[in-house]
């Protein structure tokens, strides 16, 4: 067992961590202001590979180990966890196209989404349909060559600027279940296709959020992604990586804001003193440290298990984006909490680290439904001594 990082690891993280800091950190408050969704940045950062890190080569992807997606997840999210998060979600869209596209899918639109010059949303969600996921109602009927898709999704990161949408929707009967759900690749400009109003959010302010009707939307009928009632396989394949993506972006968004409360605490002065000086605030920074240690290395493991494709792998991924998007916002929180009054003010980043961190314990499963997965793996007889 090494947990010492490879080279070539090492520099996916140097990469990643220069990129960030001359591409994401000099704009991301201005970003948060005023709500821009940094298309040519997100571009940039797929010239170096990081929008399609674990897509297939075939398509231009790097087809790197979930591990190694980490890496470069941490380095980024540690200045920006909003963009960041977006580019997360789009590798995983962009995973899913490349893994279950036809042909002529994968020839239109890979090479676009690896490279960033094309980005993708994944639509899963449903007004009605959040953590019961498989009672989606949005429906893809099979007409002649096509699939004509009715119904609307909700949450839908980047939705209204993006390209091309991965879609879960129902091809069976309304009681068909998780085994009725086929997967999409659907224009986002289709006609057919409306988006609402984008969202007014606490956090996540540098990607757009809005709901995407679908009202008689065709498309030809090898966008089908895999076969007919593979979707819900697909998004749960999905969405284990997802998982650690999302735990991933906490882990980064604690890193930055304890090293910005280490700086603070070297610099500010009370009583005459530094505050580091306090042995009470030099134990909040030890706690900090050690909750975020832990947390990174649940992540690691968890993407090790994923990439050993260990039958466990889902229960790991559900542990890590549970401990690790708890442990990171606590992390964030202490940290503006050291800075006093002034981690409170849009001046220093740790308002909005916290703010962009805050949403990551309910998005790809809520921190309950974590506790849910868990609970019942651990409720089998042998998960004592296989869990561990």
């Amino acid at each position: 067992m090494d947990f010492e990082l490879t080279e070539e690891q090492s520099a996916f993280a140097d990469t990643a961590r220069a990129f960030a800091q001359a591409e994401l950190e000099p704009y991301a408050a201005e970003w948060d202001s005023k709500h821009h969704f940094p298309r040519e940045a997100i571009a940039k950062a797929g010239g170096l590979g990081f929008c399609g890190l674990y897509a297939p080569e075939s398509i231009g992807g790097l087809q790197l180990p979930r591990l190694d997606a980490t890496m470069v997840f941490e380095e980024m999210a540690a200045v920006d966890p909003s963009t960041t998060a977006f580019i997360t979600i789009h590798n995983m869209a962009t995973w899913m196209l490349g893994t279950w596209g036809a042909d002529g899918v994968r020839a239109e639109w890979g090479e676009a989404l690896t490279s960033g010059q094309k980005l993708a949303s994944y639509c899963l969600t449903e007004p009605g349909a959040g953590s019961d996921a498989a009672s989606l109602k949005t429906r893809a009927e099979l007409s002649g060559n096509e699939y004509v898709i009715n119904g609307a999704k909700a949450f839908i990161s980047g939705a209204g600027s993006t390209d091309v949408l991965v879609l879960m929707a129902r091809t069976g009967d309304a009681n068909s279940g998780a085994s009725g759900i086929s997967a999409f690749a659907v224009p986002a400009d289709a006609e057919g296709i409306s988006y609402g109003k984008k969202e007014e959010k606490m956090g996540w302010n540098s990607q757009p959020t809005r709901t995407i009707s679908f009202d008689n939307v065709r498309i030809p009928a090898d966008h089908l992604l895999g076969r007919e009632g593979d979707g819900f396989k697909i998004a749960m394949k999905g969405l284990d990586g997802g998982r650690i993506n999302i735990a991933t972006c906490s882990v980064g968004a604690a890193q930055g804001g304890l090293a910005q409360a280490q700086q603070y605490m070297q610099d500010r002065k009370q009583f005459g003193k530094p505050i580091a000086s306090f042995q009470a605030l030099q134990f909040k920074l030890a706690d900090m440290a050690t909750e975020l240690v832990a947390a990174r290395q649940m992540v690691r493991l968890a993407a090790s298990k994923l990439d050993a494709g260990d039958p466990n792998a889902s229960t790991y991924c559900a542990m890590a984006k549970r401990f690790a998007t708890d442990a990171g916002f606590t992390v964030v929180n202490e940290a503006l909490q050291l800075h006093g009054g002034y981690g409170y003010i849009r001046e220093y980043p740790l308002e909005r680290l916290m703010r962009d961190a805050r949403v990551h314990q309910i998005l790809e499963g809520t921190n309950e439904i974590m506790r849910v997965i868990i609970g019942r793996r651990m409720l089998e007889g042998d998960a004592p001594d296989v869990i561990r």
